[in-house]
């Protein structure tokens, strides 16, 4: 009589937990999903400012995702391929290849020796609506670096859009060249220690 009754109480256990565990599995699986960046039309537009006025061009991601839990995104990492930066506003061929040449120069990014640029999302909170705040980590030339901006993200169904502003301090990773807060005497030839990330992401749910 004890083996039936110790039986039946082990069948009531395991049917328990299992069932607990399928709720567990199930939330998971509704709640936490990840989105991957759509390379083809997700775009970075950047821009740096000079005393003389200013450039701004294009770079394009290698790869990047976010996590979404609850309609809500809790983090991410992405990966920006430094060999596809692009300058939009000059118009001769040749000026344009000189400063694309400079910009990849150890000067600036040392594309050759750091061909990837990456973040990482470390907080997100909530400011009002569909603006956050984010806390990241943005990795250039190998220096990795905490960073701060807020953006607008809808998550509707399969389909994320993020768009936001990032102002990066170029000095922080070693690229002082034209800095008026190293060098003296610059005049006209200064460049902003400052530049700005501005993005457009499309990400479908995985």
């Amino acid at each position: 009589m004890k083996t039936s009754k110790s039986r039946i109480f082990n069948q009531v256990i395991f049917k328990v937990v299992f069932l607990v565990l399928t709720i567990v599995i199930a939330n998971s699986n509704v709640r936490a999903a990840d989105y991957v960046v759509d390379k083809a039309v997700s775009k970075v537009k950047w821009e740096g400012k000079k005393v003389t006025g200013k450039h701004t061009g294009t770079i394009s991601f290698d790869n990047g995702s976010l996590a979404v839990s609850k309609d809500k995104v809790t983090g991410g990492s992405f990966e920006i391929d430094m060999k596809t930066i692009v300058d939009e506003d000059l118009t001769d061929a040749e000026w344009n290849k000189k400063l694309i040449g400079h910009l990849s120069s150890d000067d600036f990014f040392s594309i050759e020796k750091f061909p990837k640029a990456s973040m990482v999302i470390n907080k997100v909170t909530p400011v009002s609506g569909d603006e956050y705040h984010f806390a990241a980590d943005l990795t250039i030339k190998g220096i990795k670096k905490p960073v701060e901006f807020n953006a607008k993200i809808k998550v509707s169904g399969d389909k994320l859009s993020a768009q936001g502003v990032i102002t990066v301090n170029r000095t922080l990773y070693d690229i002082k060249y034209g800095s008026g807060s190293f060098f003296q005497g610059l005049g006209d030839k200064m460049i902003s220690d400052d530049f700005t990330l501005d993005f457009d992401i499309t990400a479908n749910k995985k």
